[in-house]
């Protein structure tokens, strides 16, 4: 692989941000030989994508190293001095040697396994998969949620059957004081005028045989109401009828004396 090592230098010192950094141990790689103590060499890492860059110092201006890491993995091993938590980089292409690096502690060797483990475009090219998997079940369960909470609600606001029971006026008949339909001819014919709505007990009653209700009446209703008040109105009519003939007499007797 060939790297412009201008375009390498200035994006490992540019104000990208950094996915990993601090002081690492090394023995042997690229621009870090070994000391002759063999203690390692420790130096200031930064990891940027897949790219891991040594430097001499926090302070450096200039990369001593870099690491591109794909095609390998991490894994702890053991370093060539004792209490040091070491940790290796190993490629499977054949011929290169693995990079070992130790860190300072427990918790900072994890961190750098976790963050060097997590860097490689293999890497999320596997948890770009499994979120888009995950995203395809969300987006089906929603669908399915959706379907059955539309079909929740479409049965209960389903319309109901229609009623058969027969109404109040149609087709020429209407209710008698059963329910029952009975022609209107044999009502015209058979009783007297009048008749039928003398059965009943006061307007409210036109509305007990099917439970209709006073303030919603049908046409039958409209017109027995004006029927039955009709009559009061019409005996109150002759009362008054009757007491007028009854007083001209008298008026006209005191007019002739």
């Amino acid at each position: 692989m060939k790297l412009n090592e201008r375009s390498v230098a200035h994006y490992a010192l540019s104000d990208s941000p950094a996915d990993h950094t601090g002081f690492l141990r090394t023995w042997g790689g690229a621009g870090t030989p070994p000391t002759p103590s063999g203690t390692g060499r420790r130096c200031w890492f930064v990891l940027k994508g897949n790219l891991l860059f040594s430097f001499e110092s926090r302070e450096s201006r200039a990369p001593l190293s870099l690491v591109v890491l794909e095609g390998c993995t991490v894994e702890l091993a053991e370093a060539p001095m004792s209490e040091e938590f070491a940790f290796a980089i190993r490629f499977d292409a054949p011929g290169v040697r693995p990079h070992l690096l130790a860190a300072d502690g427990p918790a900072a060797q994890e961190a750098w396994v976790k963050a060097l483990s997590r860097a490689s475009f293999g890497y999320m090219r596997l948890v770009v998969r499994e979120l888009e998997s995950q995203l395809r079940d969300a987006r089906h369960s929603l669908a399915l949620h959706r379907h059955s909470s539309w079909k929740a609600i479409t049965s209960r606001y389903k319309p109901q059957a229609p009623d058969h029971r027969p109404p109040g006026l149609e087709n020429g008949h209407s209710l008698s004081k059963d329910c029952s339909p009975v022609d209107l001819g044999e009502e015209r014919g058979s009783r007297p005028a009048g008749q039928g709505l003398a059965e009943l007990q006061g307007p409210a009653s036109l509305f007990l045989g099917r439970r209709q209700s006073p303030l919603f009446p049908e046409t039958f209703y409209f017109s027995a109401l004006h029927n039955w008040y009709g009559q009061e109105i019409s005996e109150l009519r002759q009362r008054w009828m009757q007491r007028a003939r009854g007083s001209r007499p008298e008026r006209e007797k005191r007019d002739g004396h």
